[in-house]
């Protein structure tokens, strides 16, 4: 099957309690097969990952801010997948946000988001680690206990 190529930015987005924020959600193709996920997606034509990764976020959490605050991204991957149909090879750069607390809303989904995503959670590791649930990326533990002591790439 053809792969399409795409660009993208996820954020992980972690309170002062520890915790990174994940959405639920599922594939329209296969919604029997829910997945927690971070924020973000696509870069838009000629977009700056951390512009794209600041978009995203104002869009899925209401959050707004700089992009320069996001900084050099702490963890990057090829994620090869399908969705509705479409089979994908996703470069993606993760870029960490620390807040103290911050209250989300969906209020920006557009409307693929608002059909595929039904809630979100502040998950810590131990959560994570205890958890059957499916989420993305497979190494979120090792990525979170990494920037935790605050090492980049």
């Amino acid at each position: 099957m053809t792969e399409t190529p795409r660009r993208a930015t996820r954020v992980l987005l972690v309170d002062g309690l520890g915790r990174v924020l994940l959405f639920h959600g599922a594939d329209p193709a296969e919604p029997d097969r829910p997945y927690w996920f971070t924020p973000g997606g696509g870069l838009d034509e000629g977009e700056e990952p951390r512009v794209a990764a600041a978009r995203e976020l104002m869009e899925e959490t209401g959050l707004a801010i700089d992009p320069a605050a996001l900084g050099e991204p702490v963890h990057r991957e090829v994620a090869r997948f399908s969705f509705d149909g479409v089979r994908y090879r996703q470069e993606q750069e993760f870029f960490l946000l620390r807040v103290d607390s911050f209250e989300v809303s969906t209020a920006g989904f557009d409307e693929i988001e608002r059909d595929i995503i039904d809630k979100h959670h502040w998950w810590t590791v131990a959560e994570l680690a205890g958890t059957d649930e499916v989420y993305y990326p497979l190494d979120l533990i090792d990525v979170l206990r990494r920037v935790s002591r605050h090492e980049v790439l």
